[in-house]
């Protein structure tokens, strides 16, 4: 699906223009193009400081950003790519700490398409050249990069010497690229192993462990799994955390789901299990409630969203968009929302999104939907949402836009005030956090 970047400085619009226009116009898999484009750059992917390469169905992300604030808490310094953006296009490359600023990203952007304008690179290919190329120009002592789609043909495989490798949670997502099968989704993420990189993951069942570790094996990896290398436990307002070389007792994440607990203990496991990077246990201490990862169960407490409703409601965020979110984001308000408030979700989904999937786990939970669109991108129809969600034994009230449905919620005048999740989209996600004024920094 194309990307829609857009961008409020000039000279970062321009070239985001000429990549549109460039680059195929959708998501495409394979290593030629970002091989050739990279060439033409000087190969700046065999001069990055020590690689952690993240990949999964869910958690990525949020492991990166416990990477990122252990390293930190340890006195790092770190580089960052993620995906998508949700309101600045800048907040995909993260330099020694910071985001990068429009007028260095305009000037790669440009170097990078300037190289490459007959190559026919993705969108994707694109940023991830000039991502690895920042990364060579301004020193580090690591570089935190999450996969973009899959694994084994994303365009940030081009890394052949990781330091450490990590798969966060499996599941099914982006069939459209890598199959409706979970074994096949599986061997493709596990497709970023290298050899002489420890390739860590989380416990996964034996279907999907088996191609992980063939995978493994197949390029000399050593392998080491949740519940049988490493273990972490999130209970009584702790993590438990062991392996080999001992135990530590740490805070929760201040991330809020039991499912954070899971991607912390995957990058504790990644961060202990490489020794080019000195992180003790007191940076790992800190990283608990240093660590952000916005629209991941964010709780929007502050700017004009929030003030549409009632006095004591609850506003949250979150951009999954898969059935494996879905059931992580449903746990979380089973315990969240106390009996009788009202618990309502804005949902947009795009329209290659499982969305029947994506309700199912609400099934039961009493929440009321309020089906909305994803401006700018296909989606699914928001009538068709709430026929969906009337199958799955949930209200909708068609209100339109998220600012409608949080108007027509606090009408209701509830008591106790009602809790609101926003959902279904990272797009979704961002058209908040930027009509709310307050996008990632």
């Amino acid at each position: 699906m194309a990307d829609h970047a857009v961008s409020s400085d000039p000279a970062v619009q321009a070239q985001l223009d000429r990549l549109a226009i460039l680059s195929p116009g959708a998501d495409t898999l394979g290593l030629e193009r970002i091989t050739a484009l990279l060439g033409r750059l000087g190969n700046p992917q065999h001069d990055l400081p020590p690689v952690f390469h993240v990949a999964g169905t869910n958690g990525k992300g949020s492991t990166c950003a416990f990477l990122r604030a252990s390293l930190e808490a340890a006195g790092h310094t770190v580089h960052v790519y993620t995906s998508p953006h949700l309101v600045r296009f800048n907040e995909r490359i993260r330099i020694a700490g910071s985001l990068i600023d429009d007028a260095s990203l305009a000037a790669l952007l440009a170097e990078v398409l300037d190289a490459g304008n007959d190559i026919g690179a993705s969108f994707f290919e694109v940023t991830t050249a000039a991502a690895l190329l920042a990364f060579t120009r301004t020193p580090a002592d690591a570089c935190v990069i999450e996969v973009g789609l899959g694994g084994r043909l994303d365009a940030t495989n081009v890394i052949e010497r990781p330091l450490i490798c990590g798969i966060a949670q499996l599941g099914l997502d982006h069939q459209q690229f890598l199959g409706d099968r979970i074994e096949v989704i599986a061997a493709e993420k596990a497709g970023i192993a290298k050899r002489d990189a420890p390739l860590v993951t989380l416990h996964y069942p034996s279907r999907v462990a088996e191609p992980v570790g063939r995978a493994a094996d197949a390029a000399g990896a050593r392998w080491l799994a949740a519940d049988r290398d490493w273990h972490a436990e999130g209970s009584r307002g702790r993590l438990a955390y062991r392996d080999s070389a001992g135990a530590l007792d740490l805070p929760l994440p201040r991330l809020p789901g039991q499912h954070q607990a899971e991607n912390a203990g995957l990058a504790i496991a990644m961060l202990r299990h490489q020794t080019a990077l000195a992180v003790p246990s007191s940076a790992l201490r800190a990283a608990m409630g240093w660590a952000e990862w916005p629209a991941r169960l964010q709780r929007i407490e502050r700017g004009p969203l929030p003030e549409l409703l009632a006095q004591g409601s609850e506003l949250w965020l979150d951009g999954g968009h898969n059935p494996a979110a879905a059931r992580a984001i449903a746990e979380f308000f089973r315990v969240r929302v106390a009996p009788g408030r009202r618990f309502h979700i804005v949902l947009g989904m795009l329209e290659n999104k499982d969305l029947v999937g994506f309700l199912e786990p609400f099934a039961g939970s009493g929440a009321v939907i309020h089906p909305t669109a994803v401006q700018g991108h296909a989606h699914h129809d928001p009538a068709a949402i709430g026929t969906v969600a009337n199958r799955a034994g949930l209200a909708a009230r068609a209100d339109g836009s998220i600012q409608a449905a949080l108007t027509a919620i606090a009408a209701e005048a509830d008591q106790p005030a009602p809790v609101v999740l926003v959902a279904g989209s990272l797009y979704l996600a961002g058209m908040l956090l930027a009509a709310n004024g307050t996008p990632p920094v």
